[in-house]
């Protein structure tokens, strides 16, 4: 298979994005979470609990020398091009910790440091593995582990970070710190979603119906939306059929529900999620023609 060559723009993009997302990430961690003993979750959380045994001026070289381990699994384990972009996402984060370290602290209310220090730190970190980067080593490991154990990179990563936060706490004898930690980490984590997927949902829906053709004809005319028509067979009676398969915007899916169930009230739906649709090189949201009202 012939190696993916990017042109030097891209090259540039990729790295640009990579420096603001660890800009965004230390600012947060520097400037609101330290000041505030908080803590984030994988390798991070752990070079933060060490920083404050042994001095907040090693937080950058704790970061470094943990993810050192996941950068080698990445190559063995991986891809080889992939510790690249990693590597250059922590050695910039940590680059950053210690300029921010500079910046004045953000000393708050709980709820304004929860919110705000989330809401950085998961854009931050959002961009960074939108951009192919990585700054938390545990998420190797998780990878790693779910292709040998079968558990989701999801739960093997809540499983490290409950036992993390629950450490930081028990080190150090505040639990309320632990607690407001986990809830800043929840919103970092839902940060990190929409950064990655965008703000606009999209879905992709398979219809199986007896009325292929008329509920195909509703969707075009009526919403507008674009549509794949692709031929089936069906395992147990072996009678042949067409499925409709579609995607639609989030705002758009209760009217395609609608109108399916209305045209065949028998019909077979599956909805799933989608991250992102590209058309060619350029990424798109699902077509959409001028629509007549819904009456």
């Amino acid at each position: 298979m012939p190696a993916i060559r990017k042109t030097f723009k891209q090259h540039l993009s990729v790295y640009a994005w990579l420096t603001i997302g660890a800009f965004l990430a230390a600012f947060s961690i520097s400037v609101i979470l330290l000041p505030n003993s908080l803590i984030d979750g994988g390798t991070v959380g752990i070079a933060l609990i060490l920083s404050k045994l042994f001095g907040e001026s090693y937080l950058s070289l704790f970061l470094i020398l943990l993810n050192l381990p996941f950068i080698y699994m990445a190559y063995k384990h991986i891809r080889k091009s992939f510790i690249i972009t990693m590597g250059v996402a922590v050695l910039l984060f940590a680059g950053f910790l210690i300029v921010t370290a500079r910046i004045p602290p953000f000393l708050g209310d709980p709820i304004e440091v929860i919110v705000a220090g989330g809401a950085l730190l998961g854009v931050g970190v959002g961009l960074i593995i939108r951009h192919g980067g990585c700054i938390d080593g545990t998420e190797i490991l998780a990878i790693l582990i779910n292709r040998k154990k079968g558990f989701t990179v999801g739960q093997v990563v809540l499983f490290i970070n409950f036992f993390i936060f629950f450490a930081y706490g028990w080190i150090f004898l505040n639990f309320h710190y632990a607690l407001q930690s986990m809830i800043l980490y929840i919103v970092a984590f839902k940060m990190i979603d929409l950064v990655i997927m965008g703000i606009e949902e999209l879905k992709s829906v398979l219809i199986i119906s007896k009325k292929p053709e008329e509920i195909a004809h509703v969707i075009t005319e009526e919403l507008g939306l674009g549509l794949t028509i692709m031929h089936g067979k069906g395992g147990f009676t072996g009678d042949t059929r067409e499925i409709l398969y579609i995607i639609v915007e989030r705002l758009d899916l209760s009217d395609l529900k609608e109108i399916v169930l209305d045209t065949d009230p028998m019909a077979f739906m599956v909805i799933e999620n989608l991250h992102e649709v590209l058309n060619g090189k350029n990424s798109h949201l699902p077509y959409k023609k001028k629509s007549k009202n819904l009456s």
